[in-house]
Order: C-alpha cells, then structure tokens, then sequence
C-alpha cells in the first residue's frame, strides 16, 4: 500500500515499487489543489493502517505532501514511526559490517532508540526539533544517518535532504535483505511510553527560576535513573510550557509527568 497524501509523489511514489516488483494499491493519489495532507498520508497515518488491513496487504508505505517524510505499516496494520525506522536503517548497516560512529536524533526521539543504539556501540547525539537542526548536527560530526519521529529521515550518503520515498526503499531493502519482517528488525527497540503536558504561562512567569519546579526535577530524574527522562522547554509560539517524561512504565509516566505540572503551575 502506498499513500502519497495527494501530495508531491501522487504519481512517482506507486510507479517507483510497481518498477521494482511490487503489486500496489494506492491511496492518497488523487490531489484536486486543496486536499493535499487531509485525512491521508505521513500526518495521518490511520488511513493507510486501515487499507493495509482491509486489503491485506504486506507494508505500508505513508508520505506527507511534500514526500520528505515516512511512516510504515506492516502486515499486522502497527505504525512504525521516525524513531523506529531510524534505528531499523543504522541496524542494517551494522548488520552489513558498515562503521555507524553514531546517529543523530532530537530532543523528542524516543529513549528506547537511544537505549539500543548504546547496547550497540552507537552514541545518539540530539539535536533541536526540526530537520534543519538534524542536518547541521550530522555535518558537524561528520555522520550520516540521522532523523526525527515524525518521520524526516537522512542517510546523506544516499540523498542530501529529507526523501520519504528514498527512506522507504531504505527499509525495505533491510527487510529484503535481511529476510526478517518490521517487527522483527525492531525486537530490540520497544518504545518508551512518552507523556506530554502543556502548563499556561502567565504573563513575566519565570519558570526557569521556579524552586518547586527545580526540586520536583531533581525528584523525578532520581526516581527515573536510568530508565527514563526528563524534558522541558517554553514553546516557541506560544505561552506554553511543555513537559515531558519518558519511562518504561506508562503509569510512573503519567505520575511524573503531572508532579512536574504541577510544580510548574505553583511557581
């Protein structure tokens, strides 16, 4: 299945897996100049996860309307987002004995990716949100691979910029290649739950120096350890404060995650 998100690949995308042997479905490949990304594609996935089902199809290949990005589903109709597959194409080529120094994530990519990579010899360096961002950290280490989980996904030595469709002939190669299905190439990598609240700013609030926040911080990073995270930061746009907590377990996520809050919110 493939699903151009009546967007920039409506026609190369289905061409490019038919040339390579793929019997394939379509959908999202009709644009009419206003329904480019609506209901369809990379931003939303569930379309593609219910024509995968419903026609039994073996993958799902989801772009955006200007193909940099990639979502994935495979036979059982699970989405694999930018993280997944980011970690799936530096597997592969560990696998076939290339040299990965080390790979390129943001301050969003999931501790789960991070935690694997380590167990394998391979630093994960973040980099801000945004794939500019990715692309000047990969520069500066002299790396290759490197990307983010909405799905923008580099590998400089095949393209110089985000290109889902090259990112999809990339895992899909891995899965070939390898004769091992999405999840099996992903055994290694099961994501960490990941909560995420925005707290109202008020006018002049100085959350950076809030001494709730600060001890409430110290708190959750010691009960967390090494098995999860903590982040946050003012967004750019508006006055929100967004926090987040990544840990194995779903619960302490939530847990640590609303203390912060609320520590926010007092100060």
């Amino acid at each position: 299945m493939v699903d151009a998100a009546h967007g920039a690949a409506y026609q190369v995308a289905p061409k490019v897996f038919h040339e390579l042997g793929a019997e394939v479905i379509s959908i999202g490949c009709a644009p009419d100049g206003l329904n480019i990304n609506h209901e369809v594609g990379a931003t939303h996935p569930d379309a593609l996860v219910r024509s995968v089902r419903a026609n039994h199809a073996d993958y799902g290949v989801a772009l955006d309307g200007d193909a940099d990005r990639l979502q994935m589903v495979d036979a059982t109709g699970r989405l694999y987002n930018g993280d997944e597959l980011l970690y799936l194409m530096a597997a592969d080529r560990m696998g076939r004995d290339e040299h990965v120094p080390g790979v390129v994530g943001t301050l969003m990519t999931n501790m789960a990716v991070e935690v694997a990579l380590k167990q394998r010899g391979v630093r994960l360096e973040r980099a801000k949100v945004g794939d500019r961002y990715v692309l000047e950290e990969l520069a500066k280490h002299r790396w290759i691979l490197g990307g983010e989980g909405s799905g923008h996904l580099l590998a400089l030595d095949k393209h110089t910029t985000g290109d889902g469709l090259v990112s999809a002939l990339q895992v899909l190669q891995a899965c070939v290649r390898s004769g091992s299905s999405l999840p099996q190439l992903l055994r290694e990598v099961v994501l960490f739950p990941q909560v995420l609240l925005n707290v109202r700013l008020l006018p002049g609030q100085d959350w950076k120096n809030n001494p709730l926040l600060s001890a409430a911080i110290r708190e959750v990073e010691n009960e967390l350890g090494e098995s999860g995270r903590v982040l946050i930061r003012a967004s750019g746009t508006e006055p929100l404060l967004r926090v987040m907590v990544e840990a194995r377990d779903a619960d302490q996520a939530n847990r640590c995650a609303q203390k912060l809050a609320d520590a926010a919110k007092a100060g």
